[in-house]
């Protein structure tokens, strides 16, 4: 910065505070869209004002078009699809949410499909087709030159949700005994380098990647520099066939940027960079809470409600069936409540605590597990330690609805029994909410999708059986 920059920093200070507060409120909507540019989009639409519309979009990134897309209702949609035409944008398609994209292609005009797949890398063409039908798949893999068409359906062949589909076919090699220049020079005479990489693979004569040399230090070092006196002491090759979420978790554990992917000979086919490694963890995050929630893997805003009806429904009668346990073990001291209609406004409470509380343990056993980071080496400690909190807490809330029960009912037993269920019933929900996780986990069953109804059965039972039983046993 010149001295006579540094002279007039100062005059770009604002001295207005109402100013500066309304720019800190304006924070929590960062990088959402701008309501008044999606209303000046709208218009365009309306107007059917193609030059206008593109002046409106040209400015936004490929995501936040993508955004807008997915926000607006079919009809727009469609409207503002057709308008902006040939400036479609290939990135856009790759941002959008699977539930609408192949709505927007069937849309799109043939020749502006053709133009924009062929911007794309080899993994979001990948992306892009293998969720669709047969026929437009074909489509879309026509308009591909033959180098990249042959990848596209390399990539196909192998398993859904592997490396060799998340990885793109485009790589920046070099051999193992080139120095800087040699790499500087290869690097400016190429024509099809890949729009964004951050490494440069060396590897033997046998194509097998050995090291990789970040671009920072390739244009830091001199010419003569060998390249494998400046590789990265972090390297990780990621198999073809390794499951996408254990690639994201390798990226994430050991803070890569990029990772050479190779078959089974240890040749390289292909590279991950941590675009797509963030995407696979977002999304796994994303399943995550949802299959917590009961909701299954879809779950969209833009799924019609058909789809969303289906998604629900089988954990919906799930729930059902745990319900009528519960009530089942109600039924056996029908008598009991007869004659304590107490019992009957109590209960709830004790059920409800039991399942937040199994809720909360099994939340955080869910994340350490697709984490890998509850073991068998400290799951023992880590179950320990919930069944204590359980215990503490449930001594806790015990006096409060001891001390509840008393003076809402006018005697001591009533206290003491909703006191002792609620001990017992938060001491489970820390068991079983860590307990079954691990164990379904252990026995190749998702701990994300089925755990939450094993854990609520067990607490309305154990609740329920618990408050009952004693006040049958101290109330009689």
């Amino acid at each position: 910065m010149t001295q006579d920059e540094h002279q007039a920093e100062p005059e770009l200070e604002r001295e207005d505070p109402e100013l500066d507060r309304e720019e800190d409120d304006s924070d929590t909507d960062a990088y959402a869209l701008d309501q008044k540019a999606v209303a000046r989009i709208i218009y365009a639409v309306d107007a059917q004002d193609r030059a206008l519309l593109v002046e409106e979009l040209d400015p936004l990134h490929a995501a936040d078009i993508a955004d807008l897309l997915e926000q607006i209702s079919a009809f727009d949609r469609r409207r503002l699809i057709e308008l902006y035409d040939r400036d479609f944008d290939g990135e856009i398609l790759s941002e959008l949410d699977d539930s609408i994209r192949e709505e927007v292609i069937n849309i799109l005009h043939p020749e502006v499909l053709a133009e924009a797949v062929r911007e794309l890398d080899s993994d979001d063409v990948v992306d892009l087709v293998e969720d669709l039908e047969e026929g437009q798949q074909e489509a879309i893999l026509e308009v591909l030159e033959d180098s990249d068409r042959i990848a596209v359906k390399h990539s196909l062949t192998y398993p859904e949700y592997s490396a060799g589909r998340l990885m793109q076919r485009e790589v920046v090699m070099a051999p193992e005994h080139w120095n800087v220049g040699e790499a500087i020079d290869y690097l400016r005479d190429q024509d099809d380098l890949p729009g964004q990489f951050y490494h440069l693979t060396l590897v033997d004569p046998r194509l097998k990647p050995i090291a990789n040399v970040s671009l920072g230090m390739l244009m830091g070092s001199r010419r003569e520099v060998l390249l494998k006196s400046i590789v990265e002491e972090t390297f990780h090759t990621i198999p073809v066939s390794q499951d996408e979420e254990d690639v994201a978790y390798a990226f994430n554990q050991y803070h890569l940027i990029s990772a050479p992917v190779v078959d089974e000979n240890d040749r390289l086919v292909g590279m991950i960079t941590i675009d797509d490694a963030m995407v696979v963890l977002d999304e796994e995050h994303e399943e995550d809470i949802m299959r917590l929630a009961g909701v299954g893997e879809g779950g969209g805003l833009n799924d019609n409600i058909f789809d969303t009806t289906k998604q629900r429904f089988p954990w919906l009668a799930v729930n059902l069936v745990t319900a009528i346990l519960a009530s089942l073990v109600i039924a056996q001291f029908e008598a009991t409540i007869a004659q304590f209609v107490a019992l009957a406004v109590l209960m709830p409470i004790v059920a409800s605590m039991g399942g937040n509380a199994g809720t909360q343990s099994l939340t955080v056993a869910v994340r350490a597990i697709a984490t890998k980071d509850l073991t068998g080496s400290n799951v023992w400690r880590v179950i320990r330690r919930e069944v204590l909190v359980g215990l503490v807490n449930g001594v806790v809330f015990a006096v409060v609805m001891g001390i509840v029960g008393v003076m809402w009912f006018g005697g001591p037993e009533l206290g003491y029994v909703i006191a002792a269920a609620m001990v017992i019933n938060l001491v489970m929900a820390g068991l079983a909410g860590t307990v079954i996780p691990v164990l379904l986990d252990r026995v190749g069953v998702d701990p994300a999708l089925a755990s939450g109804a094993f854990v609520t059965t067990v607490t309305d039972v154990v609740g329920f059986f618990a408050f009952l039983g004693l006040a049958a046993m101290v109330l009689l």
